[in-house]
């Protein structure tokens, strides 16, 4: 700030100086240069400026950084250094030379030694020196900034010029640790430091009469900070909000409850999975269904021959056949609404498409639901599998992806249960063909339709209360977009010959439920326990307290990717373990819940000891 205030005031008195030589030099006499009117000319247009400079806060820009809001500060300043310099020219009538030519001299060089630095400035920042006149908005959503420099930077240029219906009105920049406080950038005042973010929020709400959203940029964007920030936020009703992720066409929207991950969302390198799919025909089961029609968009991304998707739901074919209508016209690609425990029916889909790669994500998902209808679980989740993996086998299939749970690992309940069954069925079939063969387990999926999330984002848009199972229970979480990335990269991978390859993801530390709860409430504006009650409901049926991924004897390896794990396995060798499977699934169809839980328990020997332990306490 020191150097810019006198870089101007120097200028100053250079404009002055060549004013006052250049009327000398151009004046029809042959007196001698006055160096007294000179020196009495130039101090007096320095102080005026001094005065005007300081008065405006010019000292506070940031040069490189510079708007249509400072170069108009700048023309008021130099107006305004003219306002002060004429009675210092009134005084010293008499003694100054041509004293009206030279200040109208002096005022024009000054302004283009002004405007000229700066403009330099920004050419070297940007290369586009004529920004430092192109405006921004002056009405819309006030918001704050959060973040460094740099990102507030782009999000500025971003802003200038947007339609005034979208547009937002930048208050103030807040810096993550106070170090130039007080100057501007782009007109737009740095008000402070994150740990002055509340006071900060009061101010404005106060001086604007609305509390502004806070847009966190740049270094802001870390869990550790936006919870620091929903702390504050919450307390004052602010919005919280962020840049999207495609760095293409960043746009500031509300913060997802994705972000607060305990990690940063991983974002795979999507090349191998692009070698596999593009010119494949591709075969997804439970293709409508939320991870599942996320999985179809990723694929048809990538070009495949032909796409073909299988969901027993009719709405959500219909949904997903629409979307791929709409966004990707030139697809070739087919829907079949059916069962995958209709033999018939699925052998006749998977015979006609003759997938290269099959993927299989149908399945019932909700662990209480499971629990009461034990049967239902076994003949999707179980014969299903079966039936899709021996269906790719009879159609020339090339790769098989499995998508399991962490559920499946020790499971104490019959989704869980019928998950692990099912890798190894998968596993046992489909080895012993050749076939690629991979399974993913991953923890809860952020936002599925069996999340807990939208759960959440109706009670609170309700006031509460916010249902828990136990305050210490904890989820391991991932987003839609990045499971089924991690699905894709697991099919790309290529195991030993003869052998299912089991994935697992690097997901960091499970999240409480409680954590999760409060969070959300923050995002929504409102305090948890005041705005919104958060109330312990106990665990349901079937639903452990913790989660894992992995068996204590299975082994983590690692990928070419990172993050990615691969899980030494060993498939079912049992002899009797067909004649089993057969039996399970006979006594499923004939709906006799008890005895097919009984068959669960002695083919998924953790889950047998499981529900051994459990009645016992019961019976206790």
């Amino acid at each position: 700030m020191a150097l810019t205030l006198t870089f101007d005031i120097v200028m100053a008195g250079l404009a002055m100086s060549a004013a006052h030589l250049d009327t000398h030099l151009t004046q029809d006499n042959r007196d001698p240069f006055n160096y007294l009117s000179w020196l009495a000319a130039s101090a007096a247009f320095m102080l005026a400026a001094s005065v005007a400079l300081v008065l405006g806060g010019i000292h506070r820009q940031v040069w490189r950084h510079m708007g249509a809001p400072d170069a108009w500060r700048l023309v008021q300043i130099i107006g305004l250094t003219a306002l002060f310099y004429l009675p210092v020219m009134v005084t010293l009538n008499g003694h100054l030379e041509s004293p009206v030519p030279t200040l109208l001299l002096a005022i024009g060089f000054w302004t283009v030694a002004l405007f000229g630095g700066r403009m330099v400035a920004r050419w070297r920042s940007t290369q586009r020196p004529m920004q430092i006149f192109q405006q921004l908005p002056k009405d819309g959503q006030p918001i704050l900034l959060l973040g460094n420099q740099e990102s507030w930077i782009d999000v500025l240029r971003r802003l200038e010029g947007r339609d005034s219906e979208k547009a937002v009105r930048v208050l103030g920049l807040v810096e993550m640790a106070a170090q130039e406080p007080g100057r501007a950038v782009r007109g737009v005042p740095i008000l402070g430091s994150l740990k002055e973010l509340s006071d900060i929020i009061e101010i404005m709400v106060l001086r604007y009469g609305e509390t502004p959203w806070v847009a966190l940029t740049g270094p802001a964007r870390t869990p550790a900070v936006m919870l620091q920030v929903l702390e504050v936020t919450s307390r004052h009703g602010a919005e919280i909000m962020a840049l999207g992720h495609d760095a293409a066409a960043q746009v500031l929207e509300p913060l997802r409850p994705a972000d607060l991950l305990a990690r940063p969302e991983r974002h795979l390198d999507m090349e191998p999975v692009r070698k596999i799919l593009t010119g494949a025909r591709v075969l997804v089961t439970g293709g409508g269904g939320s991870i599942g029609s996320e999985l179809v968009r990723q694929v048809a991304q990538e070009s495949p021959a032909e796409l073909t998707i299988i969901d027993l739901s009719e709405y959500n074919l219909y949904k997903i056949e629409m979307e791929l209508k709409r966004d990707w016209p030139k697809l070739k690609f087919s829907c079949h609404l059916g069962d995958i425990r209709d033999e018939n029916r699925v052998a006749g889909i998977f015979s006609a498409a003759r997938p290269d790669t099959v993927i299989h994500a149908a399945a019932l998902k909700h662990v209480p639901l499971m629990e009461r209808h034990a049967c239902e679980a076994i003949l999707t989740n179980v014969a299903g599998a079966r039936i899709a993996a021996q269906s790719a086998v009879a159609a020339g299939a090339k790769r098989f992806v499995f998508i399991s749970t962490d559920k499946a690992v020790d499971p104490d309940n019959v989704m869980g249960a019928t998950k692990r069954l099912a890798e190894l069925c998968i596993g046992r079939i489909l080895t012993e063909t050749g076939m690629a063969v991979a399974m993913v387990r991953f923890g809860n999926v952020l936002g599925s339709s069996g999340s807990v999330v939208p759960l959440f984002e109706r009670q609170i848009a309700q006031g509460g209360p916010v249902t828990i199972t136990d305050p210490d229970a904890t989820r391991f979480f991932m987003t839609i977009e990045e499971a089924s990335a991690l699905v894709l990269q697991a099919a790309a991978m290529d195991g030993p010959e003869g052998e299912a390859g089991l994935y697992v993801l690097d997901m960091g530390d499970p999240i409480p439920i409680r954590q999760l709860a409060e969070t959300m409430i923050r995002l929504k504006g409102k305090v948890p326990y005041v705005d919104v009650a958060i109330e312990t409901m106990g665990l349901r049926e079937g639903e452990k307290l913790h989660e894992e991924l992995t068996y204590p004897h299975e082994a983590l390896q690692p990928t070419p990717i990172s993050g990615v794990h691969r899980v030494s396995y060993e498939a079912a060798h049992n002899e009797l373990f067909n004649k089993q499977l057969t039996q399970l699934i006979e006594t499923a169809r004939s709906h006799q819940p008890a005895e097919a839980l009984r068959l669960l328990g002695i083919l998924v020997p953790e889950y047998g000891s499981e529900r051994a332990e459990l009645l016992n306490l019961r019976l206790a």
